[in-house]
């Protein structure tokens, strides 16, 4: 008899929201006991349970998988002196907990990009010039920074909008910026890649000349189906070769889930943690 591989759900931004997910993950078990679920990135920041959410995910082992977002390297970069902590962050519990060490380790070691069932997962966006290959491959360059000895002085090079145009002879930390820029930060490029990182989300929608890099054309991931967080004003997104799964569960929206072999949705109403500001 063939093997059947366990149920995958894809779950959009958490951000903290330890009770909803709780909710979310019962409501999940109790259609599919056996499902096993992939995180679209930023798991910790801005909820008020960022702790208990890190803990919980981790203890899943092999049941659960989670891109980096850019929350979540946020946290590294703050947790090592790198980054201040703003007035909307809730991370001090992680900061401050007896297993802080481990849970940073564990976090360090997800990947910023995968493939499961002809999905691709990443947190925020793709470059149209990239395939899922070369996606891949581009994101295991930072997973292999981050999971090797200098990895705290990567961060600390890390941040930074330039260089906005992705070019394959890049090198050093300017190649790894613009990865981790287009995979944890991308929502706007014009069509020719250029990405637009300065705008907010709420009001970059009317810049001249750029649209949502999942619009570009000639985009070389339209032939996989590719979900993504990141971006709460969307709302939920399903495409044929599309899922959009920020909605909105840190300000009060929803935490939703997404059955890859049928596009199942189930979602939970979230407590509003944040006020957009």
């Amino acid at each position: 008899m063939p093997i059947v591989s366990p149920p995958i759900y894809a779950i959009g931004d958490l951000q903290g929201c330890y009770q909803s997910l709780i909710t979310l993950i019962d409501k999940i078990e109790a259609a599919t006991p056996d499902a096993t679920f992939i995180f679209a990135g930023d798991l910790v920041n801005r909820g008020p349970q960022s702790l208990q959410a890190l803990r919980l995910i981790r203890s899943l082992g092999k049941r659960a998988q989670a891109v980096l977002g850019n929350h979540d390297l946020h946290l590294l970069a703050a947790a090592h002196g790198i980054r201040k902590l703003h007035r909307s962050d809730t991370l001090d519990e992680i900061l401050n907990a007896p297993d802080r060490e481990e849970l940073l380790d564990w976090l360090r070691r997800q990947p910023l990009a995968l493939y499961q069932q002809d999905h691709l997962f990443v947190h925020a966006g793709v470059l149209p010039q990239w395939s899922a290959t070369k996606t891949l491959a581009l994101a295991q360059e930072v997973g292999d920074v981050l999971q090797g000895p200098d990895w705290i002085g990567f961060l600390r090079e890390m941040y930074g909008n330039h260089p906005l145009r992705w070019d394959d002879e890049l090198k050093g930390n300017e190649r790894l910026r613009c990865i981790v820029n287009a995979l944890t930060r991308l929502r706007f490029c014009d069509k020719d890649g250029t990405m637009e990182l300065a705008a907010k989300e709420s009001t970059g929608v009317s810049l001249p000349g750029y649209l949502p890099w999942f619009d570009a054309p000639r985009r070389q991931t339209e032939d996989v189906t590719v979900v993504f967080g990141h971006w709460s004003t969307l709302g939920l997104i399903q495409r044929p070769n599309l899922i959009g799964l920020d909605t909105g569960c840190v300000w009060g929206g929803k935490l939703t889930a997404v059955r890859l072999a049928d596009r199942a949705l189930l979602q939970v109403s979230c407590p509003q943690a944040q006020r957009p500001g």
